[in-house]
Protein backbone atom coordinates (compact mmCIF):
# COMPACT_ATOMS: atom_id res chain seq x y z
CA UNK A 1 0.00 0.00 0.00
CA UNK A 2 2.88 2.19 -0.13
CA UNK A 3 2.00 3.38 -4.16
CA UNK A 4 -1.80 5.30 -2.73
CA UNK A 5 -2.45 7.78 -4.91
CA UNK A 6 -5.77 9.19 -2.32
CA UNK A 7 -7.83 7.17 -0.13
CA UNK A 8 -10.75 7.69 2.17
CA UNK A 9 -11.99 5.80 5.58
CA UNK A 10 -12.39 2.60 3.67
CA UNK A 11 -11.07 2.88 0.64
CA UNK A 12 -7.82 3.91 -1.49
CA UNK A 13 -6.29 4.59 -4.74
CA UNK A 14 -3.01 3.07 -6.63
CA UNK A 15 -2.11 3.04 -10.60
CA UNK A 16 -3.98 0.56 -12.43
CA UNK A 17 -1.08 -2.61 -13.75
CA UNK A 18 -1.40 -5.16 -16.30
CA UNK A 19 -2.25 -8.17 -13.55
CA UNK A 20 -5.90 -5.75 -13.07
CA UNK A 21 -6.86 -6.76 -16.34
CA UNK A 22 -8.77 -9.88 -15.22
CA UNK A 23 -10.17 -7.06 -12.92
CA UNK A 24 -11.06 -4.89 -15.37
CA UNK A 25 -13.05 -6.70 -17.39
CA UNK A 26 -15.46 -8.05 -14.47
CA UNK A 27 -16.31 -4.47 -14.53
CA UNK A 28 -16.00 -3.56 -18.25
CA UNK A 29 -17.60 -6.71 -19.45
CA UNK A 30 -20.67 -6.26 -17.62
CA UNK A 31 -23.61 -5.31 -19.60
CA UNK A 32 -24.76 -3.62 -16.02
CA UNK A 33 -21.97 -1.77 -15.69
CA UNK A 34 -21.67 -0.41 -19.06
CA UNK A 35 -25.03 0.19 -20.11
CA UNK A 36 -23.85 4.18 -20.01
CA UNK A 37 -20.95 3.11 -22.13
CA UNK A 38 -23.59 1.32 -24.51
CA UNK A 39 -22.76 -1.89 -23.86
CA UNK A 40 -19.83 -4.08 -22.88
CA UNK A 41 -16.05 -4.10 -24.18
CA UNK A 42 -14.38 -6.65 -25.90
CA UNK A 43 -11.24 -7.78 -24.49
CA UNK A 44 -9.41 -5.81 -27.14
CA UNK A 45 -11.55 -2.38 -25.63
CA UNK A 46 -10.72 -3.51 -22.27
CA UNK A 47 -6.88 -3.57 -23.31
CA UNK A 48 -7.48 0.05 -24.99
CA UNK A 49 -9.16 1.39 -21.70
CA UNK A 50 -6.38 0.28 -19.71
CA UNK A 51 -3.93 1.51 -22.21
CA UNK A 52 -5.63 5.07 -22.44
CA UNK A 53 -5.46 5.34 -18.41
CA UNK A 54 -1.58 4.12 -18.07
CA UNK A 55 -1.18 7.40 -21.06
CA UNK A 56 -2.91 9.34 -18.84
CA UNK A 57 -0.67 8.73 -15.48
CA UNK A 58 2.65 9.91 -17.67
CA UNK A 59 1.04 12.69 -19.75
CA UNK A 60 -1.72 14.63 -17.52
CA UNK A 61 -0.22 13.01 -14.28
CA UNK A 62 -3.81 11.42 -13.01
CA UNK A 63 -6.46 9.51 -14.66
CA UNK A 64 -8.64 6.76 -12.99
CA UNK A 65 -7.29 4.48 -10.67
CA UNK A 66 -7.92 1.20 -9.27
CA UNK A 67 -10.38 1.75 -6.29
CA UNK A 68 -9.53 -1.13 -3.64
CA UNK A 69 -10.53 -1.49 -0.02
CA UNK A 70 -8.52 -0.57 2.77
CA UNK A 71 -9.18 -3.83 5.13
CA UNK A 72 -8.52 -6.59 2.45
CA UNK A 73 -7.11 -4.88 -0.86
CA UNK A 74 -10.32 -5.87 -2.82
CA UNK A 75 -10.80 -4.33 -5.80
CA UNK A 76 -14.25 -2.65 -6.15
CA UNK A 77 -13.53 -0.41 -9.30
CA UNK A 78 -11.55 2.42 -10.74
CA UNK A 79 -12.06 6.18 -9.31
CA UNK A 80 -9.85 8.52 -10.45
CA UNK A 81 -9.34 12.20 -12.02
CA UNK A 82 -9.37 12.52 -15.53
CA UNK A 83 -9.36 15.66 -18.07
CA UNK A 84 -12.23 16.49 -19.62
CA UNK A 85 -13.14 19.01 -22.20
CA UNK A 86 -15.99 21.12 -21.68
CA UNK A 87 -16.81 24.52 -23.15
CA UNK A 88 -13.77 24.32 -25.16
CA UNK A 89 -11.66 24.04 -22.02
CA UNK A 90 -10.01 21.10 -20.46
CA UNK A 91 -11.31 20.53 -16.93
CA UNK A 92 -10.26 17.80 -13.98
CA UNK A 93 -13.22 15.35 -14.24
CA UNK A 94 -13.98 12.81 -10.77
CA UNK A 95 -14.74 9.20 -12.47
CA UNK A 96 -15.86 6.68 -10.95
CA UNK A 97 -17.27 2.92 -12.00
CA UNK A 98 -17.50 0.17 -9.78
CA UNK A 99 -17.74 -3.88 -10.18
CA UNK A 100 -21.90 -4.21 -9.91
CA UNK A 101 -21.43 -6.65 -6.86
CA UNK A 102 -20.11 -3.39 -4.79
CA UNK A 103 -22.89 -1.07 -5.78
CA UNK A 104 -25.18 0.31 -2.85
CA UNK A 105 -22.24 -0.15 -0.05
CA UNK A 106 -21.25 3.46 -0.58
CA UNK A 107 -17.91 2.97 -2.36
CA UNK A 108 -19.10 5.27 -5.51
CA UNK A 109 -19.82 8.21 -3.25
CA UNK A 110 -16.74 7.86 -1.16
CA UNK A 111 -14.19 7.38 -3.87
CA UNK A 112 -16.04 10.38 -5.83
CA UNK A 113 -15.65 12.51 -2.90
CA UNK A 114 -11.64 11.73 -2.30
CA UNK A 115 -11.09 12.20 -6.32
CA UNK A 116 -12.87 15.36 -5.66
CA UNK A 117 -10.76 16.23 -2.98
CA UNK A 118 -7.40 15.13 -4.55
CA UNK A 119 -8.55 17.27 -7.17
CA UNK A 120 -8.10 20.49 -5.43
CA UNK A 121 -5.52 19.24 -2.98
CA UNK A 122 -3.15 18.16 -4.55
CA UNK A 123 -3.62 18.71 -8.26
CA UNK A 124 -4.62 21.99 -7.18
CA UNK A 125 -7.78 22.35 -9.79
CA UNK A 126 -9.93 25.49 -10.12
CA UNK A 127 -12.82 23.95 -10.83
CA UNK A 128 -13.86 19.78 -10.61
CA UNK A 129 -16.62 18.22 -13.19
CA UNK A 130 -18.36 15.12 -12.65
CA UNK A 131 -19.90 14.50 -17.03
CA UNK A 132 -22.69 11.97 -16.40
CA UNK A 133 -25.07 10.22 -18.80
CA UNK A 134 -28.37 11.74 -18.79
CA UNK A 135 -29.89 8.46 -17.78
CA UNK A 136 -27.20 6.80 -15.02
CA UNK A 137 -29.28 8.48 -12.33
CA UNK A 138 -26.91 6.73 -9.37
CA UNK A 139 -24.07 8.33 -10.86
CA UNK A 140 -25.79 11.38 -11.40
CA UNK A 141 -27.20 11.44 -7.01
CA UNK A 142 -23.02 10.57 -6.39
CA UNK A 143 -22.28 14.05 -7.87
CA UNK A 144 -24.93 15.69 -6.31
CA UNK A 145 -24.08 13.97 -2.98
CA UNK A 146 -20.29 15.08 -2.95
CA UNK A 147 -21.69 18.87 -3.94
CA UNK A 148 -21.13 18.77 -7.24
CA UNK A 149 -24.18 21.49 -8.67
CA UNK A 150 -25.46 20.93 -12.35
CA UNK A 151 -23.68 23.38 -14.88
CA UNK A 152 -24.93 22.08 -18.12
CA UNK A 153 -25.52 19.39 -20.87
CA UNK A 154 -23.20 18.22 -23.30
CA UNK A 155 -23.50 15.40 -26.06
CA UNK A 156 -20.68 12.93 -26.73
CA UNK A 157 -20.15 10.95 -29.52
CA UNK A 158 -19.00 7.01 -28.65
CA UNK A 159 -19.53 4.06 -30.22
CA UNK A 160 -20.78 5.37 -32.85
CA UNK A 161 -23.73 6.68 -30.48
CA UNK A 162 -24.64 10.05 -29.79
CA UNK A 163 -24.85 10.42 -26.09
CA UNK A 164 -25.95 12.93 -23.65
CA UNK A 165 -24.60 13.57 -20.79
CA UNK A 166 -25.53 16.12 -17.82
CA UNK A 167 -22.05 18.30 -16.11
CA UNK A 168 -22.06 18.70 -12.57
CA UNK A 169 -19.55 21.09 -11.15
CA UNK A 170 -18.00 22.81 -8.35
CA UNK A 171 -15.39 25.35 -8.26
CA UNK A 172 -12.41 25.99 -5.92
CA UNK A 173 -14.57 28.43 -3.67
CA UNK A 174 -17.42 26.50 -3.31
CA UNK A 175 -15.06 23.20 -2.39
CA UNK A 176 -13.65 25.28 0.19
CA UNK A 177 -16.96 26.78 1.56
CA UNK A 178 -18.13 23.43 1.77
CA UNK A 179 -14.75 22.37 3.55
CA UNK A 180 -15.64 24.95 6.24
CA UNK A 181 -19.48 23.87 6.74
CA UNK A 182 -18.21 20.96 7.70
CA UNK A 183 -15.39 21.82 9.80
CA UNK A 184 -17.69 24.03 12.00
Amino acid sequence: MSDIIFKSPRLYTRRLTLNDVPLIKEQLQDPEVMYAYEGPFSDLMVRSWLDKQLARYEEDGCGLYALLTLDDDTFVGQCGVTMQEYEGLLIHEVGYLLSRRFWHLGYAQEGAAAARDYAFDVLHAPRVCAQVRDTNMPSRRVAERIGLKMAGEMVKHYRGFTLPHVVYMQTKAEYEALKAAKAG
